[in-house]
């Protein structure tokens, strides 16, 4: 199956244009019924979905500015790996009142998720303390140094308090208007230790020096890994220290 999926949505339904969505899907907005929308194809498996889904219609009912799932018109809220979800206004953080009123977000997201069960297939960045592989990192295709350098990275975590992370909280997936913060791209949510989260421009989550310390190594480490080997991943570990 393919885009005829969206036809499960109803026939007032069409796409409009290609979107920016990474290499992992084909991301399209699209009308539903005279309404814009984003439209997610991927291979991601069905009880992915139902964890993200379900996830994001938690967060809107608790308040939350997400992309909302639009259910097909038997009322499955995913089909065949596409997903359609509400379409979110705003532009990206610009200014370091911008970057805290970020850091107030991603803050309730993970206060409103404590105690979330993990994504299936995923592993959080302290498992990779022993394990190898979860979801989109294998730690046997890295260097065996930088391995030793991201684990120490994240060995600084354990311990920490555990809920959902955005995972990729950066200026293009974050819609910002005048009364209200919301994120998009939903891709590398998953459970981890929230310091993921909160290595902020501007140190906008207001973290003391080692905290901050602590949270810039770890989401350097975490994001070498997610990606490895490109050009931004190794960029990445660089910043992560030597052992």
């Amino acid at each position: 199956m393919g885009w005829e999926t969206l036809g499960l949505w109803g026939e007032e339904v069409s796409r409009v244009e290609p979107l920016a969505g990474g290499v992992a899907n084909d991301v399209w907005s699209v009308r539903v019924r005279g309404r814009l929308a984003v439209a997610r194809l991927g291979a991601r498996s069905d009880a992915d979905l139902a964890w993200e889904t379900r996830l994001l219609q938690h967060l809107d009912r608790d308040g939350l500015t997400v992309p909302v799932p639009i259910p097909t018109t038997d009322g499955r809220l995913f089909a065949h790996g596409l997903v359609v979800m509400t379409y979110v206004e705003g532009g990206p953080p610009e200014t370091e009142a911008d970057w805290r009123r970020v850091a107030e977000m991603l803050r309730r997201l993970h206060r409103l998720t404590e105690g979330w069960p993990q994504r299936p297939g995923w592993r959080s960045s302290t498992d990779l303390l022993r394990a190898e592989i979860g979801t989109k990192i294998d730690l046997s295709a890295m260097p065996p140094e930088g391995v030793t350098r991201c684990r120490a990275a994240w060995a600084r975590l354990v311990g920490g308090q555990t809920c959902v992370v955005h995972g990729d909280p950066n200026p293009r997936n974050i819609r910002m208007t005048a009364d209200r913060v919301a994120m998009i791209d939903w891709d590398e949510a998953h459970v981890d230790v929230p310091d993921l989260d909160l290595a902020l421009p501007h140190n906008a989550a207001g973290l003391d020096e080692g905290a901050y310390d602590i949270a810039a190594q770890a989401s350097a480490a975490w994001e070498a890994a997610v990606c490895w080997d490109d050009e931004y991943s190794i960029k990445r570990l660089a910043e992560v220290r030597a052992v």
